[in-house]
């Protein structure tokens, strides 16, 4: 039977970006591979463009190109 935690393991779902989990935790990835952080929380890649996967870096954010306009009025 597995060990009952203290408390569950909180994580926060977002409509974008990166899944947020309170630390710390071992993740098994679709390869087979173990990542682990022992952070007090951290964000889990969802997108899958992170070139720190399962981590997020961020590369889920839209980009806009410099002179590129934003749909905001002038």
């Amino acid at each position: 039977m597995p060990n009952k935690p203290e408390r569950p393991c909180r994580i926060t779902l977002g409509d974008e970006g990166p899944l947020l989990v309170e630390g710390p935790v071992e993740i098994t990835c679709p390869d087979g591979s173990v990542a682990v952080s022992d952070r007090f929380a951290v964000a889990v890649c969802m997108c899958r463009r992170s070139r720190m996967y399962p981590w997020c870096d961020t590369s889920h954010r839209r980009r806009t190109r410099p002179g590129e306009h934003n749909g905001a009025a002038d």
